[in-house]
Parts: structure tokens; sequence; C-alpha cells
């Protein structure tokens, strides 16, 4: 049988020139690519050169042993994971190379088929949960985007420092927030950053599911459970085995069916409707409200032993209108979104559109400014969003378009495709300076911002383009 990890690249290190072989053999019998190496410089030689996604390592060779190829491999940070074949068959040893030597785990030679099989699958697994921990590291350094979350405001960095705390763990997690600040998002970017991330993401709307058939979607159904059950159905937790379950809105769960979901949570395992057996399941479940936690308690509508049970780690999401220095950030995101979405070829948005979607409230938050622009987008097609395009809920009628005093046409800016975030952020903000003559508490909420983020964005944005410090002082 060919494992689902056949494209990978396996290195067999042994200095026994038959155990070699047989572990070559053994390996690509389990459908993987296999580089072989007779002792630790070899095996460093090939590494330098081509990268690898597991190693197996016999301990005891000549020139570079085990041990001294683990300990090269970890100084120079490199986290392939290695699983060490050994015949002494001591557990300190065991416990040594695994925990001091960084290797991924520890097998008695001869190496049994199955349970090297088994480790080679982990041992994959890991090693590109760790790739794609990396990728988005890197992304998130470099752009302020994770997953599909974007922006670089002290709020939404709080919560991207949430998620990469807790996604390594199995814990459940709650997450709160206004509707449409994107917590399904969240509950995405912490499955992908999990050891679960190669399995499935199944996501409920609890709200939207009828009070009759919750049961069954969540837990399935036999045959002849009920009027209309004509067949077998596996429910959302067998689905979502070895995965994770998003269970949204949450608070809106009937209480008689929260009780058995507290029950599942504990036991992990299910029983369908109608049926007489239970099935192990093995899933993080991961759940949502855009409730207040202290009123849906209060009013019972969220049970206090299910909330204490999914509270074990809180993401509270900030609205939109906290975090509005985002917003050059999301615009740009979502317009290349829905470019892609619809075949079209928008390249921005011109200063008054900016304007105001910068000074609207976002009641429906980032949900809200998606169907705004994807709208606008439609009607442009291509080039610059103008106000034209907008919703006419965001149309200025004439007669009160007039520019307010002081505001004069030099002080119009416009954006040009490919122009950087920090360029657009810098020059609404000057935009916005001037109108207000210099007034930073004015410009501030306009800005939708407190006087102090405004300060340290004029300083960050001072910094970044090598300037004096932008108008930095005032009232």
């Amino acid at each position: 049988m060919v494992s689902k990890t056949a494209s990978a690249r396996i290195l067999v290190v042994d200095d026994d020139a038959r155990e070699r072989l047989a572990l070559t053999t053994m390996v690509s019998g389990f459908g993987y690519s296999v580089e072989s190496a007779e002792d630790g410089e070899e095996a460093l030689q090939k590494l330098g050169s081509n990268s690898v996604d597991a190693i197996v390592t016999d301990l005891m060779m000549p020139r570079i042993d085990g041990f001294a190829l683990l300990r090269q491999l970890l100084e120079r940070g490199d986290l392939t994971p290695a699983i060490v074949l050994t015949g002494f068959g001591s557990i300190d040893k065991a416990i040594s190379i695994v925990h001091d030597l960084g290797a991924f785990w520890f097998l008695e030679k001869p190496a049994q088929a199955a349970a090297l099989s088994t480790l080679l699958e982990r041992a994959i697994r890991y090693k590109n949960l760790m790739k794609e921990t990396e990728r988005l590291q890197r992304q998130l350094s470099q752009h302020g985007v994770l997953g599909d979350l974007v922006g670089t405001s002290p709020a939404i960095r709080h919560v991207f420092s949430m998620i990469q705390q807790v996604a390594p763990s199995s814990a459940p997690v709650l997450i709160t927030g206004e509707s449409g600040t994107g917590k399904e998002r969240v509950a995405a970017a912490i499955h992908r950053l999990s050891s679960r991330s190669t399995g499935p993401f199944v996501a409920v709307n609890c709200a939207a599911l009828p009070e009759n058939l919750i049961e069954s979607e969540l837990f399935g159904h036999e045959r002849g459970a009920f009027t209309g059950a004509l067949g077998r159905r596996a429910g959302c937790f067998e689905h979502a085995h070895q995965g994770t379950l998003f269970l949204d809105e949450i608070a809106d769960m009937p209480c008689a069916m929260q009780a058995k979901l507290l029950r599942v949570l504990e036991d992990s395992r299910v029983r369908r409707l109608g049926g007489k057996v239970e099935i192990a399941v093995d899933v993080r479940v991961l759940a949502a409200t855009n409730k207040s936690m202290q009123e849906a308690l209060e009013k019972k509508l969220l049970r206090e032993d299910l909330y204490y049970r999914l509270n074990v780690f809180h993401i509270e999401l900030p609205p939109l209108r906290h975090r509005k220095e985002d917003m050059p950030a999301l615009i740009q995101s979502l317009i290349r979104d829905l470019n892609e979405k619809h075949e079209c070829r928008v390249a921005d948005v011109h200063a008054e559109v900016f304007a105001r979607l910068m000074s609207h409230a976002w009641p429906g938050n980032i949900r809200e400014l998606r169907n705004v622009l994807e709208r606008a987008v439609i009607v442009a097609r291509e080039g610059t969003i103008m106000p034209a395009h907008l919703p006419p809920a965001f149309h200025i009628p004439p007669e009160q378009a007039i520019p307010p005093p002081g505001f004069e046409e030099r002080h119009a800016v416009t954006f040009e495709a490919g122009m950087p975030l920090r360029e657009i952020e810098k020059a609404y903000i000057q935009l916005t300076l001037k109108q207000t003559k210099n007034n930073k508490r004015r410009a501030a909420e306009l800005l939708g911002m407190s006087v102090r983020t405004l300060h340290s964005r004029l300083a960050e944005l001072a910094a970044t383009s090598n300037e004096p410090q932008m108008q930095a002082h005032g009232t």
C-alpha cells in the first residue's frame, strides 16, 4: 500500500551494507523516495545539497556516528525529524537521544515495519507542519498576514500571538467577537498551524440548524431513526475525525443538545441517533459566539459546564472600528481575492473612496467591508474603484460634497497600483492632518484610532521612510 505521503524523501543512514539495503528496501516499500548514506559524514554531505523529509539513522557508525550527526543538525538549526535505530535497548539512552539531541523518536533494532511506517508518517506530518508554521511566521512578520487574517494593529497582532500559542496544543478554544469579525478564519488558522492540519476542518453553524435536526447533523443517525432517515449517515464529529470541528454560534444551540455535546467532549465518543453502539472520535473542538459571555450565561443560553469545558483558551476578536489602521491592508487583500473570484482587474481605490471607507463605522465589520468592496469590484471591473462604484449608502449628494473650509484640491491624494501600503497610509494620515489643521485629537477621531496610536504610527512611518518625524507634535 502506497503511503499518503508518497512524494516524501527519506534518508537512511547505516554503516552495515546489508542492514542499509534492508532498511532502504523496507522504506521504499512504504512508497517513499529513499536516499542512503553509510555514515554521518556522508549523510551531512547529502543533506547539504538536498533536503529530505525524515531521517532514519543508526547510532554506532565510523567517522561521524549517529550522536554527532544529530548534534550537528541541531546546532545548524536543521529541524528534519530523525528516527534513531539502536541495538542497545536502553530507555535512558532513548530519553537522551529524543530530548537532548532532538531526535523525533527511538526504535530498537531490528526495526519492525509497522512501527517504522507509523513513525515515518508522523515524522513527515511534523516536518510539513514546521514548514507551514515557518511560512506563516515569515508571512506574518513581513506583511502582517496569518492565513486569511490581515493586519498590523496591536489588537490583531495580539490575536495572532494567541493563535500561535494555542495552535500546537489540543486544547479547546472559545472565539468571541461581533458578527463579521472573522471568527471562522481564526478557527481555520488554528487548524492550519496545528498537528491536525492534514486532517479535515469541519465548520457547523449551530444557529442555522433546525432544532429537530441538530443532533443528527452533529452525531449522525441510523436508518429508520426518524421519519425520512432512509439510510445511515455519519455526523460532523465522525467527518472531523483526526481533524478539527468548528462550532459557530454555540450559544444558539438548544440547552438539551449542549448537555449531549458536553458528554461527547468529555468521553470522545458519539452515538448516532437511533444507534446502539458508541463510536470513538479524535476531534479537536473550537467554538465561537457573537454574544456576550456574561449575558449568555446569565440568560441560560449557554450552560456553565459547557462554557468551562470550551473556554480552556479564549480569543476575543476586536471589531473593525477598533482597528482602522488595518484598513489599507484589508482593502488590498480583499480586492485581490475578489479580483480572482470575479475575474476582474481592479488595481486600487480612489482617495475619496478610501476616505469614505475609513470614516464608516462598519457595524457589520469585515463581512460588511467585503460586501461593499465586492459590489464595487463587480461594477468597476478594472482600474480604480470610484465613488460611483460604491453602494448607494456611501454616495454623497452633490450639495453635500462641498469641501470643508480650508480643505483645498491640492490636499487630495491618489493611489497607484503597486503602491506600498505604508505609503498609502502615510498619504492618508497627512491628508487628514491637513484637513484638521494638524489637530491630532480631531485627526485621530476621523481615522478611528487613539491619539497615542496616531503618534505611534507617525513615528513608525517616519522611521521606515527615513524622513523627519511627520508632524509628530501638535494639539
